[in-house]
């Protein structure tokens, strides 16, 4: 039993791989426990943390802190990478609301922390603000402030740590029960708010309909394909047409008949436009008609593919094929010639069948290469990420530079690279698969190691001492400025509850609750909503932190 003992308590690889493995194992089978009807989920690994940091059984110093930091990386890698392609759309529907209802959060706290200090003569006024908003990149900020402006500040860095310590644990759980809490005094259905949010970010005006007008204007005649659509001037595909009881598809060469019947895709603004030049809707629908012609679904997987526009395959003019459609990141697009074409898009095409199949070849539409993983892109995004979070952004007044930190650079790169999706020959897509393997092993690593560093002296600290006074303030930190927003979001400004969470989570700048919001909510809506907000809350926290040492010291 000797080995055994030494492998609990040495500092081996073996012992890391195991005190690592045993906390999380342990925090997801916390996690899973329910009372009263709700569970921990992933922040149960948080307290197998706790649980085992205070019993002894810890990581050494410096590879905790590489485990935390790494963890945290693939986490926001991976929502980045989730939630870029339907990021800007979202921003500019709601960007705005959302960003003066997270700043309102951080501002609140702030307020908080200068009420505390004023009234209890708080020493520790900055480390409790930032654990309490569970801020790691704030209270390193603060830190440095206090070694810019205290004569001696060892002392002040290491009660703030504490205060950190104490306050951060408590922070998480303050977002994640005012979450339960607005769910149930609000009464919230979470399937009535997920349907209303996806039909909200479905933009109802340019999605695709299918419409079938007759050619009445005898100006069209003769007219090709080509040259009404330069006459409409608006986005619409003709996917097939009616002539003398057959059914054909359309090139842009086609030339129109009076009697023909088109069948056409397009939104419904450019239906009204098409039905002013073209002619009055016509009763037959032209995919009743018996035809050669076939619908399928293709993915975009061929590299050749990725980056070009639709005009540029040509496969109608190639093959006969007509895409009519583009479903990207769950949205329905129009197809028209200018769109630049992602891999893992689906595309709706029409043609015959050994058409279809030549076009097929062209594209991809391999389920397998979607599945692939692609590690290159991955650990590429992660080291532009990093030097992009380590960048200094030097603010006058500032005793510190700003920066994005190790959190905010990796999350806004994945974004972006998720939107481009290819430079050169990389290909910036995650499958899902591994998108939400990555980001689960990310969270529980993460917190695992904020568990274990905080466990050592938390019972000591929060019994002893001033430990569970700080608490009780932290606690009031976390909470007020949350439950306020939160009920006035939801009461008021009629925030949807999925969206809520991830406001929530954002401005606290919080991983862990992300992912609970996430799993609570059956949703990926919450990460939308967190990214929208986080690079605003992410410099205000920072600025703030150093903002209250100047005021305080």
């Amino acid at each position: 039993m000797t080995w055994f003992i030494e492998l609990l308590t040495g500092h081996s690889m073996a012992h890391t791989a195991l005190i690592i493995s045993g906390v999380i194992a342990l925090g997801i089978a916390i996690g899973h426990i329910r009372l009263f009807g709700i569970s921990l989920g992933i922040a149960g690994v948080l307290f197998s943390g706790l649980i085992f940091g205070h019993f002894g059984l810890t990581v050494e110093h410096s590879i905790l802190e590489f485990i935390r930091e790494f963890g945290l990386i693939l986490f926001v890698f991976t929502i980045g990478m989730h939630v870029g392609p339907s990021f800007f759309a979202s921003f500019r529907k709601e960007g705005l609301k959302l960003n003066l209802l997270a700043a309102t959060i951080v501002f609140l706290g702030v307020g908080v922390t200068l009420a505390l200090y004023f009234l209890f003569d708080l020493p520790l006024a900055v480390g409790l603000l930032s654990g309490a908003v569970t801020n790691t990149p704030g209270l390193g900020a603060a830190q440095q402030a206090l070694r810019e402006t205290v004569a001696d500040p060892s002392k002040a860095i290491e009660f703030t740590g504490m205060a950190y310590a104490v306050a951060y644990p408590f922070g998480i759980m303050g977002i994640i029960l005012t979450m339960l809490l607005v769910r149930k005094i609000a009464r919230v259905n979470l399937d009535e708010e997920n349907a209303a949010l996806t039909e909200s970010q479905t933009d109802q005006k340019n999605h695709p309909v299918n419409f079938n007008f007759e050619v009445t204007n005898q100006r069209l005649a003769g007219m090709s394909v080509c040259k009404l659509a330069n006459l409409v001037q608006g986005e619409f595909v003709i996917s097939r047409l009616l002539r003398s009881e057959q059914v054909m598809s359309a090139t842009s060469d086609t030339t129109l008949q009076l009697g023909d019947i088109l069948h056409v895709v397009c939104t419904q603004d450019n239906a009204d436009k098409l039905a002013i030049v073209v002619g009055d809707p016509a009763r037959v629908d032209v995919r009743s008609i018996q035809s050669h012609l076939s619908v399928r679904k293709l993915l975009i997987t061929r590299k050749e593919a990725v980056g070009r526009t639709i005009a540029e395959l040509d496969l109608i003019n190639r093959y006969g094929v007509t895409i009519t459609r583009v479903l990207r990141a769950g949205v329905q697009l129009v197809a028209h010639g200018r769109m630049v074409l992602n891999f893992g898009d689906q595309v709706t095409v029409v043609g015959d069948e050994a058409s279809v199949k030549k076009a097929a070849a062209d594209l991809g539409d391999s389920v397998k290469q979607l599945n692939l993983p692609n590690i290159l892109p991955i650990f590429i995004g992660i080291i532009l990420g990093v030097i992009v979070g380590s960048i200094p952004f030097h603010i006058p007044g500032m005793p510190a530079p700003v920066k994005l930190g190790l959190a905010g650079g990796p999350l806004l790169i994945a974004i972006l690279l998720s939107r481009v999706g290819k430079i050169g020959p990389v290909i910036w897509y995650l499958p899902q698969s591994a998108n939400l393997v990555l980001r689960e092993v990310g969270i529980t690593l993460f917190l695992a190691a904020v568990g274990l560093k905080s466990g050592g002296h938390f019972i000591e600290t929060l019994l002893a001492g001033d430990g569970f006074y700080w608490m009780m303030l932290g606690t009031l930190i976390t909470a007020l400025p949350l439950l306020l927003v939160g009920f006035a979001a939801r009461f008021v400004y009629k925030v949807n509850y999925v969206s809520l969470c991830g406001l929530l989570a954002g401005s606290m700048t919080d991983p862990p609750a992300l992912s609970f919001a996430q799993q609570s909510t059956g949703s990926d809506g919450p990460a939308v909503t967190y990214a929208s907000v986080y690079a605003l809350v992410m410099f205000l926290r920072i600025l703030t932190a150093q903002a209250l040492v100047l005021l305080l010291a």
